[in-house]
């Protein structure tokens, strides 16, 4: 027993000096050791289903590209991001549900997504009660980064908000179509669409427009002719309609057979391929829209993105698509910054972004974590996005 117990050790003595020799460079090279802090674990809160999975789907291809571009070039500090994604299915509870799971079990530094305000506003108090942050590329409610006239330290965005979306069409429709008498016509289900209606009316009205119709409708509503034939009555010089491509498509397809010609002005909860697929390409002639940017637009580092995602996907970004690849571009800038994926500094850094380079031009973070940037007005032509003006 003891002579077997000395053979065992002697082969087992023999086999580390080999491991040893090896590990100096005789035989085979060892592998590279990982880096002792790992990945970068960053959560993705995305309505990858439900009604408004074609936003989201979107804004995570955006992201995923982002952090594709970032990690084939070595990753942040030599630390690869690792995105875990959760599916909300389009319902602020599960949004909220998601967040904690990805939080709590998954231990995520940051929450990028979710794409529509009501379901980040539900997932608020996690992140703050967690202390990490949520960066949303395009929750467009003010409530989200600032409420009760405090910040919220923990949540911040990419997109601009909706009063600003309010005042920009509001103004396009008084000082380029130069109209007087205005009809509105928002989603009250939304408060995506209810916050832009008021905005808007209040802009109007302030730069001598007049309100001549007012009228609501809800999402998943199929026939709007009534209430559109109302609106025809008052004789509007424009009609704008805040609201999701779903709805909007029906309602522009509708308010053209009723013979209503004039221009319809609508946010960025137009910009889907199904618009033009609902309305069809002729009933979309004169309309136009808010956006975050255009692939029409001259600023070589747009033309860089849209290249680069084509390639990825084959297709064409739309807004949403370059505003989740700007919340991964705001989030790697923060992690690179903070030296580090703590979410307290991760949190801290991302409040004081300077003079970023992202995808829809430069923006820098206000006090109300409101990224100060450009939009667009985008007018449809024939079933196709065009490019009408710049506002900065």
């Amino acid at each position: 027993m003891k002579k077997c117990v000395k053979r065992i050790a002697c082969v087992a003595a023999c086999f580390a000096m080999l491991a040893g020799l090896a590990g100096c460079g005789g035989g085979a090279k060892a592998p590279a050791a990982k880096d002792a802090k790992g990945d970068i674990k960053v959560g993705g809160n995305f309505e990858l289903t439900g009604n408004v999975s074609n936003f989201a789907q979107s804004a995570h291809n955006g992201l995923k590209l982002a952090f594709k571009e970032i990690n084939d070039k070595g990753g942040i500090n030599s630390r690869k991001i690792n995105l875990v994604v959760a599916d909300n299915k389009s319902e602020p509870s599960e949004a909220m549900n998601a967040t904690t799971k990805l939080i709590t079990q998954d231990k995520v530094c940051t929450v990028i997504g979710p794409v529509v305000s009501a379901s980040v506003l539900a997932s608020a108090q996690v992140v703050t009660d967690n202390k990490v942050p949520m960066l949303t590329p395009t929750g467009t409610n003010p409530d989200i980064t600032f409420k009760d006239g405090k910040v919220r330290d923990y949540l911040f965005r990419s997109c601009f908000i909706d009063p600003f979306q309010g005042q920009i069409m509001a103004k396009f429709a008084l000082n380029s179509l130069k109209v007087k008498n205005v009809a509105v016509y928002n989603d009250s289900s939304s408060d995506y669409a209810k916050g832009l209606a008021d905005v808007f009316k209040k802009t109007i009205q302030a730069g001598g427009g007049k309100i001549v119709a007012e009228e609501a409708y809800l999402q998943k509503d199929t026939d709007f002719k009534s209430t559109l034939t109302k609106i025809k009555a008052t004789n509007p010089d424009i009609i704008f309609i805040p609201g999701y491509y779903q709805e909007v498509g029906m309602i522009v397809k509708q308010a053209r057979e009723l013979g209503i010609t004039v221009p319809l002005l609508g946010s960025d909860g137009w910009d889907a391929p199904q618009t033009v697929e609902i309305a069809g390409a002729k009933a979309l002639n004169n309309t136009f829209f808010c956006n975050h940017y255009s692939v029409e637009d001259s600023d070589p580092n747009i033309k860089k993105f849209v290249e680069a995602y084509k390639k990825e996907y084959n297709k064409t970004p739309d807004a949403f698509a370059a505003l989740g690849y700007d919340a991964g571009m705001m989030f790697a800038d923060a992690v690179k910054r903070a030296g580090s994926d703590d979410p307290q500094k991760i949190k801290d850094a991302l409040a004081t972004i300077k003079d970023l380079q992202v995808a829809t031009g430069k923006l820098t973070m206000d006090s109300k974590h409101d990224p100060i940037k450009s939009a667009v007005i985008i007018e449809f032509k024939d079933g196709k996005q065009a490019f009408k003006e710049k506002i900065n």
